[in-house]
């Protein structure tokens, strides 16, 4: 949990309070904290065996928690794959009874192909007294890769990519990708029958909906092939022939409510969006400071999202409309990035913060923070960074022209050359978009 420290004081040091606001909604969803309360009794090791299995950002610390929190003379092993750089430093220095490896994100690679093999050997031979606890995370989509039959890995990169540069929203995104695998959309757990399959959630999206974090490899699928092709036909996502034959026919159709492989099995959302924001508010109100959460649920292009929290932060300062200040206005959720230009660098959170700082105009006594919170924004080294009332002009000082690199979405140079970026290397959880205004 959070040390406890006073926060810095936000008329002196906004930055500082800012930062403190974001370590306190990371803090809320580290895995060491949240995981205990939900784990389940080891099984009689005379009946059966405990088997880990799981895929995501926090997967590695997730593993480490678990493995820490497991009874010493309970049998435990399993396989986990994260993100590359993403396990614990501890954990990688000594590692424990649950073996984590590392793949690539948010494009899959070979790597993260071989180890959704290995998951699925694993799975091969339970029986119903065994217990298979599956730690799921965001990420896991790019992370757990095994490619539909007839599909290689190629194509799935393939129609990743164009997902991602499509401004889809995550749910439609992931709509598509579990009917395009072979592990996704519940069928992990359908491997895993007869055994009992408790899966430990740790949501990144809007809604905390278990059969979207991930692309739900361990829970039922209500969405259809129907729908992933019409979500590829909105965007102009072109697909491998295999890939459209598959849907067309209903071929890669997933497992759907009412399954019975999924009867007794058990979910758990061990950590929220909202949760870390609330926390993040708690920390804000005990500094004195008045904290209102918006929504852990915003979605939509980041430059816009942007412009709408600025005329907020405004209103705030001119009339003290909706809210009183001093006060910070929190919240989360997933915009997304519709790319319309090549070359730029930058991830939701950068590029949500120039369109904040354009639509501010410099507006005095605001700061602005927005962070990814598994300390990494989009494929770049930073988390986010944070927009001050003198940004735009720092900015013509240096040179830089920020509507030219808000239209190449080159938000992370822009942010860079004015040595404002948030840079906290992975934080080892993922609850997805934080974003702080500071209205003084």
């Amino acid at each position: 949990m959070m040390p406890d420290v006073p926060l810095p004081d936000p008329r002196t040091d906004p930055r500082g309070f800012l930062r403190g606001l974001y370590d306190a909604a990371v803090a809320r969803a580290l895995p060491a904290e949240v995981l205990a309360r939900h784990l389940p009794p080891p099984p009689d090791p005379l009946k059966g065996r405990t088997v880990v299995v799981g895929a995501g950002k926090a997967g590695g610390a997730m593993a480490a928690a678990l493995d820490a929190l497991w009874p010493a003379d309970a049998p435990l092993s399993g396989l986990v794959v994260t993100r590359y750089g993403h396990v614990p430093p501890a954990y990688r220095e000594r590692p424990g009874r649950i073996e984590v490896v590392e793949a690539a994100h948010p494009v899959p690679d070979e790597a993260g192909r071989r180890a959704a093999a290995r998951i699925v050997e694993l799975t091969q031979g339970l029986r119903d007294h065994d217990l298979v606890i599956a730690l799921i995370s965001g990420g896991g989509s790019a992370l757990l890769s095994m490619p539909a039959p007839g599909l290689t890995l190629e194509d799935k990169q393939t129609v990743s990519r164009a997902l991602l540069a499509s401004g889809a929203a995550i749910d439609e995104m992931n709509c598509v990708r579990k009917h395009l695998s072979a592990i996704k959309g519940g069928r992990l757990a359908g491997l895993c029958a007869p055994a009992r399959v408790v899966s430990l959630l740790i949501s990144d999206v809007p809604g905390d909906d278990p059969a979207v974090i991930a692309s739900g490899p361990t829970v039922p699928d209500a969405t259809t092939c129907a729908d992933a092709l019409s979500i590829c036909r909105r965007y102009g996502i072109a697909l491998p022939p295999a890939a459209l034959a598959g849907l067309e026919s209903g071929a890669f159709e997933t497992p759907k409510p009412g399954d019975a492989r999924f009867a007794g099995h058990a979910v758990h959302v061990v950590a929220t969006p909202w949760q870390s924001l609330e926390a993040a508010a708690a920390r804000a109100r005990a500094a004195g400071i008045g904290a209102h959460v918006l929504s852990d649920e915003i979605e939509g292009e980041s430059r816009e999202v942007g412009k709408v929290h600025a005329a907020l932060a405004r209103a705030v300062r001119r009339r003290g409309e909706p809210f009183g200040r001093p006060c910070v206005i929190l919240s989360g959720g997933e915009t997304t990035v519709t790319v319309r230009a090549r070359g730029g660098r930058g991830g939701r959170a950068t590029e949500f913060l120039l369109g904040c700082a354009i639509a501010l105009q410099g507006e005095p006594g605001v700061h602005v923070l927005a962070a990814d919170t598994d300390g990494i924004d989009g494929i770049e080294d930073n988390a986010g960074a944070f927009v001050t009332p003198d940004t735009l002009a720092r900015a013509a000082a240096a040179g830089l022209k920020p509507a030219e690199m808000l239209d190449r979405h080159d938000a992370y140079r822009f942010f860079g050359g004015l040595g404002d970026l948030v840079v906290t290397g992975p934080t080892f959880t993922n609850v997805n978009d934080f974003r702080a205004l500071l209205v003084t």
